[in-house]
């Protein structure tokens, strides 16, 4: 596997644009090498924006995400604090994706239930100026 790789690599990768890595780097979650004005991103640095990015599909505040990246620079002393981190994040995720689906739904029936009554008085009302 390639030991380095740069802004533009990371970025076709991944899917994002090199603004959205710098962005990244301005709020020090990544940290590439310089070899002049290059950035030179290293196996880590394209871990820690993979786990970066799934954080962020997540919903994760960056935060929360910087939480996760910060155990997986501490080794593997920090892989079961991280793990067990994420899976409390995952577990909290989860409840607050499935409180808005609730949200949702409720939603959806009340739009339904609306849609129901105004059809019905469109009808009256057409059946009304009908026979007059």
């Amino acid at each position: 596997m390639q030991e380095t790789f740069t802004i533009s690599e990371l970025g076709k990768e991944f899917g994002i644009t090199t603004r959205a890595i710098r962005f990244y780097e301005d709020k020090q979650l990544l940290t590439p090498n310089r070899v002049g004005q290059k950035r030179v991103y290293s196996r880590s640095d394209r871990t820690r924006l993979k786990l970066l990015l799934r954080g962020k599909r997540l919903g994760w505040p960056l935060d929360e995400i910087r939480t996760v990246l910060d155990m997986y620079d501490a080794g593997h002393e920090g892989e079961l604090k991280q793990l067990q981190y994420t899976c409390r994040k995952i577990n909290e995720s989860r409840e607050q994706l499935n409180q808005q689906k609730s949200d949702i739904d409720a939603a959806l029936d009340d739009l339904a239930a609306i849609e129901a009554r105004c059809l019905t008085r469109i009808n009256l009302i057409n059946t009304d100026e009908n026979a007059a």
